[in-house]
């Protein structure tokens, strides 16, 4: 993991810089300062890999705060004023950032700080502390091609979700709450992995026995116990809508497996 830490005097910038930081796997989120005077005292205790930084803030400006450092970390510099950048890159920083910047671009320095300090996703695996949610499981047989689990990150771990285990994933807004059937090792039922990622984007990662079903539902095949019209019922007697936009391929999907006359 790429330890990091946000500054940015602007409150709607540094919960941007700390989302943005929550979507890319390998970066981890030491503390997120609101000036460079407060990310001084965090680095005085906390081994910190690259920051992410704002230059024109007030006490101390990013750029004079990167350069009172004595060995500083991997820097991105994040700003409105392109002016800045020449001067950014005599400093070494890895990116400059020009607001307002999206998520594409933000990862696309994250990918230059992951090659700057020489990790590779097969390093990323080894390192990684991961919460098996099936502890049975041998380790040598750990997926790397997702085919049949997929990792995600909850809060700082990256969570490995064994996909025959998943009921049904729920849309809530930017954040995916999966829900697990069976129990833990306490004999409880499984709770909810709750992840910060989109119901479109994991829609097309998962294999066929997952259909969606509604804007804010993904469901496992495996668990339908019946359909009608507007809704599906799960095992447990779990009922969840049926959106307009996906009946046709919901029905198709029981014609193809229908048992007729």
């Amino acid at each position: 993991m790429i330890r990091c830490l946000a500054i940015d005097d602007e409150p709607l910038a540094l919960k941007q810089l700390t989302n943005f930081i929550s979507k890319i796997p390998y970066l981890e989120l030491v503390a997120a300062c609101p000036s460079a005077l407060e990310a001084k005292d965090v680095l005085s205790h906390e081994m910190i890999d690259a920051i992410f930084c704002d230059i024109n803030m007030p006490d101390l400006n990013g750029m004079d705060f990167i350069k009172s450092l004595a060995s500083p970390p991997l820097v991105v510099f994040t700003t409105a004023y392109s002016e800045y950048a020449l001067e950014g890159y005599k400093v070494d920083a890895v990116d400059y950032l020009l607001k307002p910047f999206g998520l594409d671009e933000f990862r696309r320095a994250a990918e230059k700080l992951q090659k700057r300090l020489g990790i590779t996703e097969t390093s990323l695996e080894k390192t990684t502390p991961v919460a098996e949610e099936t502890p049975q499981e041998d380790a040598a047989q750990k997926i790397e091609t997702s085919t049949d689990s997929l990792f995600v990150k909850v809060e700082n771990r990256m969570v490995k979700i064994t996909l025959s285990n998943v009921f049904y994933i729920e849309g809530m807004s930017e954040y995916l709450k999966i829900h697990l059937v069976g129990t833990d090792e306490h004999g409880m039922p499984r709770k909810p992995a709750i992840a910060l990622y989109s119901l479109k984007r994991l829609e097309e990662r998962l294999p066929g026995f997952f259909m969606r079903i509604h804007r804010s539902f993904i469901i496992n095949l495996r668990y339908v116990k019946e359909v009608s019209k507007n809704r599906v019922t799960m095992e447990n007697d779990v009922i969840l809508p049926i959106g307009e936009l996906y009946k046709e391929n919901l029905n198709n999907y029981l014609l193809r497996n229908y048992i007729g006359k």
